[in-house]
């Protein structure tokens, strides 16, 4: 396996699906409604397994668990009966030792992509796994964040082409085979932004030592955060560009197709500029989209990357934001084109 030097990083996919006909898992994480509520209960999952592992507590229910928005990640805890806090690493789901890489939707399947960062919290985790507590600890949070009478899952843990429900025994095995498999991407954009929800939505309401968890449903697009901090003012009515006056407006479909046609490999620097004032599109998701649409070319980037910011900025994504992000990057030739300036002329 690992040298004892090398840092022990493997990554597996696991897979849910509900039993019942009512409780569609895909279709609820598609719904910007329902969104946060699987996520949260992913998450608080997680946790739970960790705690009820490294406390050897029987039932550690959402109850007395303490999720904390306050410092720069999320962070999970459990309260006991003599009001001791254990916190765990923030990060969504490295409370554990395994980080959410992305969650995919594939009917009737939810799967959760995971990127396991030690070989003993592998380990752990295969062993919950295994004897049922993180199915039941799954159940026991989609119940509560969907406000359903009973949630029931089958469970599959797969790495590779490996079927680990089949070897849960060999646990050495189902180790060689995570560790064989690094992870294939980077951590998504979206399981960040659904964080940061959770994060600065979660209510803290302490009674008699538990802490009652608000759900985070305020997100009005299934996979974008909440309005930029320069989204609460209102958007210019005209601007200057190059020594005249134009009329502001929100970017429209034309806008939006000129651009990713003509800003060729300059769509990053862009976006880099229009990062400042928007949440949407800061770090890693620029790169991220760089390399989950690489081969669909420069055209899809460019597209997907003003998409996001049109989809988080709503009303706020103005034609003179998106010029001044143009300058700011010497496309004097773009911008003109997009104020109808000229028609014919390209711009690289």
């Amino acid at each position: 396996m690992a040298g004892s030097c090398a840092p022990w990083i493997g990554s597996a996919y696991l897979f849910l699906q509900s039993t019942c006909k009512t409780i569609v898992l895909p279709s609820l994480y598609e719904s910007s409604q329902k969104k946060p509520s699987v996520f949260k209960a992913l998450t608080l999952a997680l946790a739970e397994d960790f705690i009820r592992e490294r406390r050897e507590f029987k039932s550690c229910f959402i109850a007395g668990l303490v999720v904390d928005g306050s410092g720069s990640g999320l962070s999970v805890s459990y309260l006991d009966s003599d009001s001791a806090h254990f916190s765990l690493p923030d990060s969504t789901g490295s409370m554990n030792g395994a980080e959410i890489l992305k969650v995919h939707c594939s009917h009737p399947h939810l799967i959760v992509q995971l990127k396991f960062l030690k070989q003993e919290n592998c380990r752990r985790f295969l062993r919950s796994y295994r004897e049922g507590a993180l199915q039941e600890s799954l159940q026991n949070h989609l119940q509560l964040s969907l406000a359903t009478t009973t949630v029931s899952l089958e469970t599959e843990l797969k790495a590779g082409n490996e079927h680990l429900d089949k070897m849960l025994k060999d646990e050495d095995r189902c180790l060689e085979c995570i560790y064989r498999e690094k992870p294939d991407r980077l951590r998504d954009e979206e399981i960040t932004e659904l964080e940061e929800c959770l994060k600065s939505l979660i209510v803290h309401e302490s009674i008699n030592n538990n802490v009652a968890v608000k759900d985070c449903a305020s997100l009005n697009s299934p996979s974008l955060p909440r309005p930029s901090p320069d989204s609460s003012l209102s958007p210019q009515v005209t601007f200057i560009f190059q020594g005249q006056q134009f009329a502001n407006r929100t970017l429209t479909p034309d806008d939006h197709q000129k651009f990713a046609k003509l800003v060729s490999k300059k769509w990053k620097q862009v976006g880099r500029s229009l990062q400042k004032n928007c949440r949407a599109l800061r770090d890693p998701v620029i790169d991220n989209l760089a390399l989950e649409y690489d081969r669909e070319g420069l055209y899809e980037q460019a597209y997907q990357m003003l998409l996001r910011f049109i989809h988080s900025e709503g009303k706020k994504a103005t034609i003179a934001r998106l010029i001044a992000a143009l300058e700011e990057n010497s496309l004097i030739s773009l911008a003109e084109e997009l104020l109808g300036l000229h028609s014919n002329e390209d711009c690289s």
